[in-house]
């Protein structure tokens, strides 16, 4: 029960109306299923994320404990381990991928569940950034199934700044000549270069860097030494057209964009009946806390919980202990519940 699997999901309509062919949901598992069923968790991915990113929050004594849950992480569509871009043949190779959304996303991972597992009940969702999208996603989608969720560094949808932010690192990726429209015979490396370094200046606060934690924390000598030992190399481990696609699914989030709330935000975020835990960081630039104070006021059952840290959106990156200490004891308290 416990590893690296895959679902076959076959041939899926998107939100889009477009068909993917031949859809592979790669998924890993903690722990075992109990005899009732009900004791599963499922813990999407994040934006260049996969499910090896999210283990630093599963181990014996911790909230995702798998000595007691069962803990499922899929892969999101994109990443280069579920379909995506780069392992998906023609005529939806590279730049032909399809817009997958979010709510496509968490369909699938219901089917998975549902199907492979036989699941009724999730004891919680919960995630990070696009993990947190997913989260709100599954609560207003799946309410009857759905009993917690507790979402960290994420929104219920994305707001205009945000994607004014991700259209800037993609146009500096795209700006690349090498970039070819998709079609590059080789990596793009300035235009994923220039993504990376695009994307610094955001995933950390101003606080951090007047601070100068990156020497600090980081152990990084200098500005360029973080951009070129800590940063750029994430980002040129992964497939130009991958980090595109797995954009363009953040650029369109949005729990209202379902045709049981046509676009009704407040609505969405009131479906939510499931008890809730959502972890903003008080210096996140994505996703300020503001922004969830806004989405907990519409939710029935939900508690805001402010992570006190200055990293940032990396607050919940599984980096900096204190910020972890602070996250395991939210997902402690919201299973308590």
């Amino acid at each position: 029960m416990t590893g690296q699997a895959v679902f076959d999901a076959g041939d899926v309509t998107l939100q889009s109306g477009m068909v993917l062919p031949d859809v592979k949901l790669v998924y890993r598992t903690h722990g075992q299923l109990n005899a009732a069923r009900d004791n599963a968790i499922v813990y999407p991915t994040h934006y260049m994320g996969n499910h090896d990113s999210n283990a630093w929050a599963i181990a014996p004594g911790l909230a995702l404990d798998p000595e007691r849950y069962f803990i499922i992480i899929p892969n999101m569509l994109g990443n280069g381990v579920s379909s995506s871009p780069s392992n998906t043949p023609a005529p939806f190779d590279g730049p032909r991928f399809p817009l997958v959304t979010v709510r496509d996303n968490v369909l699938l991972q219901h089917r998975l569940v549902t199907e492979v597992f036989g699941l009724t009940t999730l004891a919680l969702v919960t995630g990070h950034s696009m993990g947190a999208l997913q989260t709100f996603q599954w609560g207003a989608l799946f309410p009857g199934m759905v009993q917690r969720i507790a979402p960290f560094c994420g929104a219920a949808r994305v707001s205009r700044h945000n994607w004014l932010f991700l259209e800037g690192c993609k146009s500096a990726l795209m700006a690349d000549a090498s970039f070819a429209g998709g079609d590059y015979a080789a990596p793009p490396v300035t235009g994923i270069r220039a993504f990376a370094h695009v994307y610094a200046g955001w995933a950390w606060s101003q606080t951090f860097f007047r601070q100068e934690l990156d020497r600090e924390k980081l152990g990084m000598p200098s500005m360029d030494a973080f951009l070129t030992l800590a940063w750029e190399p994430f980002f040129q481990a992964h497939d130009a057209n991958n980090l595109l696609a797995m954009l363009a699914t953040w650029q369109a989030a949005d729990i209202s964009a379902d045709p049981r709330f046509d676009g009704d935000f407040a609505k969405a975020l009131a479906a939510i009946t499931a008890k809730a835990m959502v972890m903003p960081c008080q210096s996140d630039l994505y996703f300020p806390p503001e922004d969830s104070a806004i989405e907990v006021a519409h939710m029935p059952q939900a508690e805001l919980r402010v992570i006190p840290s200055l990293w940032g959106h990396m607050a919940g990156g599984g980096m900096n202990p204190d910020d972890m200490a602070y996250i395991n004891a939210g997902l402690t308290d919201i299973l308590a519940r």
